[in-house]
């Protein structure tokens, strides 16, 4: 029996990248196989959801979801866990913000922007029918390009939302660019699951037009750090707390405690009444979208990591500063 795992991804996926580059850093031996036509009859052998990306173990184990995947193998081999337990609780936490929350940027853009909705249906249509001629390549993308843009309300991108997503977007450039100016990693030297969530989403942003050309105008400690994180090495140690504290404060405030866990919150309330739809004041405008079930069991399993973690000297006296306490109590 080999000891190779198989990851079924797509490169135009945040979270197949996501796997592969937590594959690398950990040394794991993986083939990492394109989901396509070709390949999804093994693909189907192994997946239950129809969702990248799987990994199939050599023992033939089939195992979907990226953070799952990683916790997998962290639980035997830990590696990106700082040992201060408050710390680890917010690297979780900014992980399932870049998860949940970034989606929406890359999704924005790569799906909004005529040049960057064609360039990735592009993509997308010749790894599906590349091997049958431009004709079917042509007839794919423009097939792809409609059925992606009309799915623009499964992230919540609306005109209304558009610039509360954007703004969101270049705040997040800055505050990242200013924090990686000094570290090579989120937390330091070392990366850890706050990079792997806030990195797939920003990896994708930086391979479309719109987004990657603003990534490298404004952000260049930023774009290091994608590059860096494509295959990610230990240079040092996690950083402490009181080191970190300036950097990540504001992320945490502005955009976690401010936007994030609010939407979270409330997409889980309109779930649990059974609404179609919701709508809420969030950063000062209207978000009005359609409730999404997986948000709510994600924000479920954050709980649970809180209220394992809860009582960690300094946890709840950061996550009251920024205004995250709430979405715990």
């Amino acid at each position: 029996m080999s000891d190779v795992y198989r990851i079924f991804g797509s490169e135009l996926s945040g979270y197949s990248v996501k796997v592969r580059s937590y594959f690398r850093y950990k040394g794991l031996p993986h083939e990492w196989i394109l989901r396509s036509p070709a390949t999804q009859g093994e693909f189907q052998k192994h997946a239950k959801l129809p969702l990248v990306p799987l990994v199939v173990t050599p023992e033939g184990e089939g195992i979907q979801d990226s953070t799952p995947i990683i916790e997998r193998f962290e639980a035997s081999s830990p590696s990106l866990t700082p040992d201060d337990p408050a710390l680890a609780f917010l690297s979780a936490l900014l992980e399932e913000y870049g998860d949940e929350w970034g989606n929406k940027w890359m999704f924005h853009y790569r799906w909004t922007y005529p040049a960057d909705c064609w360039a990735t249906a592009e993509r997308i249509a010749v790894q599906m029918m590349g091997a049958q001629g431009t004709l079917a390549v042509a007839q794919a993308r423009a097939a792809v390009a409609e059925r992606m843009s009309g799915r623009l309300g499964f992230v919540g991108s609306n005109p209304t939302t558009r610039p509360l997503i954007e703004a969101s977007f270049k705040r997040v450039l800055e505050i990242l660019d200013a924090h990686l100016a000094s570290r090579p990693y989120m937390l330091g030297g070392r990366p850890a699951t706050a990079d792997f969530g806030l990195w797939g989403q920003l990896y994708e942003a930086a391979t479309d037009p719109t987004p990657g050309a603003l990534m490298r105008a404004s952000a260049p400690n930023v774009m290091a750090w994608v590059n860096r994180m494509v295959s990610p090495k230990a240079e040092g140690s996690f950083e402490s707390w009181s080191a970190l504290s300036a950097g990540l404060m504001p992320l945490l405030t502005e955009e976690v405690g401010r936007l994030f866990l609010p939407w979270s919150m409330a997409n889980a309330e309109a779930i649990g009444k059974g609404e179609k739809s919701f709508s809420m004041t969030l950063g000062g405008s209207t978000w009005s979208q359609e409730p999404q079930k997986y948000h709510a069991r994600s924000l479920q399993e954050i709980r649970r990591k809180y209220a394992a973690a809860k009582g960690a000297p300094g946890l709840d006296e950061v996550l009251e500063r920024t205004d995250c306490l709430r979405a715990f109590c």
